[in-house]
């Protein structure tokens, strides 16, 4: 057994996970990242890459389990593994919610799953799950990427309650949009519409301009390092200033107000 912590970080390969990963092994953990196709990752510092589907039963437990042989132990799981979607909701078919869904929520479940007997019998552990700045507002034209982060958003609270008395923590990272390649890897509506093509249009202007002039991956990254390391965790973990910003916003302004606000920004009529 290693005497360093180790970190299981999934959807490593690029982006946050990837800036995770890495902020984690210069923090002194024993990091092991995931991917579809580890063979094709470039290396990262510190870093092993192994293979894993989140939406695999059979994936995730040999993984977890690959991991565990290796290392005898896992103290930080990373629930990164994510993908987007673009579209109104009317444009999308529930097999693509679904898929959205199979990734972003049930992934999440499954590798919690798969960790927690590990977790529980040393009593010991933290789970750091990435949720988003839409994970506690709405989206507009993102109707299910945005409702599967209000969901990672309640199961990580509701968990946090039953896992403290087992000596295990669940805690949540909020960035805000980052500049990655996050909307380029978006699924797109399956059944496209002309009554939403218009707005369609906007939104996805807007969102490559907030990915654009979003915050680095590091700015997350660093997030994700406290939320692991912290003896005391928060539930949540807010990355970067604008999250910050818009999460007070959330809280204390009028809801008329906030909801004028999200038209706004997202370039919506009345």
């Amino acid at each position: 057994m290693t005497t360093q912590q180790v970190a299981l970080v999934t959807g490593a390969s690029s982006g946050i996970g990837k800036a995770a990963a890495a902020a984690l092994a210069e923090a002194g953990y024993e990091v092991v990242g995931t991917s579809r196709s580890p063979a094709g990752v470039p290396p990262v510092a510190g870093v092993t890459f192994i293979d894993l589907d989140v939406t695999s039963d059979d994936s995730v437990a040999g993984a977890v389990q690959e991991v565990i042989n290796r290392f005898r132990k896992i103290d930080v799981l990373v629930n990164n593994a994510g993908i987007g979607s673009s579209g109104a909701a009317e444009e999308s078919s529930l097999d693509q919610d679904r898929r959205v869904f199979d990734i972003n929520v049930f992934g999440v479940m499954r590798m919690t799953k798969a960790v927690l007997p590990h977790m529980r019998a040393r009593k010991a552990g933290r789970i750091v799950n990435l949720s988003s700045i839409v994970g506690f507002i709405p989206q507009p034209y993102m109707a299910a990427y945005s409702p599967s982060k209000h969901a990672v958003e309640g199961y990580t609270e509701s968990l946090d309650h039953e896992l403290r008395e087992h000596g295990v923590r669940a805690v949540l990272v909020q960035p805000a949009w980052t500049n990655t390649d996050f909307d380029a890897n978006n699924l797109q509506a399956d059944k496209p519409m002309d009554a939403y093509a218009k707005q369609r249009g906007v939104f996805m202007e807007y969102m490559a301009g907030a990915v654009k002039e979003g915050d680095p991956a590091s700015v997350a990254a660093a997030a994700v390092v406290a939320a692991a390391q912290d003896s005391k965790p928060k539930l949540r973990y807010t990355a970067g200033s604008r999250v910050r910003q818009v999460s007070m916003l959330r809280r204390y302004v009028p809801t008329s107000a906030f909801d004028s606000q999200i038209r706004k920004l997202n370039h919506l009529p009345g």
